[in-house]
């Protein structure tokens, strides 16, 4: 089964919205297809404001309505305890939200960028998909995540060589439980970061600390700057560790 397929058979669909790089290009397909569709963005705590915007700016290029969802993660203690089980209560906080917003709406049918090539063993969420019922077209067609950002560059979606993102509870420790402060932190001084061209890395809460996790191949250019990024940083935190990556 190809995409268009998929689509001939679900003509009126409610899709799970993060603005990445599976989700925006299901977005895209689906607007493309002519089908009726609506994406879902469920901004939380775990959320960057920035993701919002780039989400708002996918849907407008792809031609397909989308609805904000404002919820507070931080007020569900299975969530804040920040265990093993973490991204599952939150998965299905989010897409509890989603069902219900879609069904208002009259969809009846939930999709998510769940694609061929995740590896769904390692994916707590996944469990919530399958208890759910929600349908991951682009693992359906057997769309690798090569083949997406492939597609998604052909289409002109910006987010074709968007790097992986995961939400800023990822950069607490396991059994941290979670505080707002060590959120903002976090996406205060990733977007300083981003402000001074680095890309595709990660500041990790570390007992107080800015871990910074970096590719080998950013480090002359931080080091330029070390002086003034720490300095800024420990505006949020007590010290500053930098952590290279290959």
């Amino acid at each position: 089964m190809d995409l268009n397929e998929f689509f001939a058979q679900n003509d009126r669909v409610a899709i799970a919205f993060s603005g990445g790089v599976d989700s925006s290009y299901l977005l895209y397909a689906a607007g493309k297809a002519g089908v009726s569709a609506k994406g879902y963005f469920v901004k939380s705590e775990f959320q960057p404001a920035s993701e919002v915007e780039d989400a708002k700016k996918i849907a407008a290029y792809a031609g397909v309505e989308m609805e904000i969802i404002r919820s507070s993660i931080l007020d569900a203690p299975k969530i804040v305890e920040n265990d093993e089980s973490r991204c599952y209560f939150c998965k299905k906080k989010i897409f509890s939200h989603i069902q219900e917003k879609a069904k208002a709406d009259g969809f009846t049918i939930i999709l998510d960028g769940t694609n061929a090539s995740d590896d769904i063993s390692d994916r707590p969420g996944y469990r919530v998909l399958q208890e759910m019922k929600v349908l991951s077209p682009l693992r359906i067609c057997g769309l690798t995540k090569e083949q997406i950002r492939k597609r998604s560059k052909e289409a002109g979606l910006t987010t074709w060589d968007k790097p992986s993102y995961s939400c800023l509870a990822t950069r607490i420790p396991t059994d941290t439980a979670i505080k707002q402060s060590m959120l903002e932190a976090t996406e205060h001084a990733e977007e300083y970061l981003k402000s001074l061209g680095f890309t595709d890395f990660r500041i990790r809460y570390l007992s107080g600390y800015a871990q910074i996790q970096l590719k080998n191949s950013q480090l002359t250019a931080f080091l330029a700057q070390k002086a003034n990024i720490k300095n800024k940083l420990e505006t949020w935190y007590s010290g500053v560790l930098l952590d290279m990556e290959t």
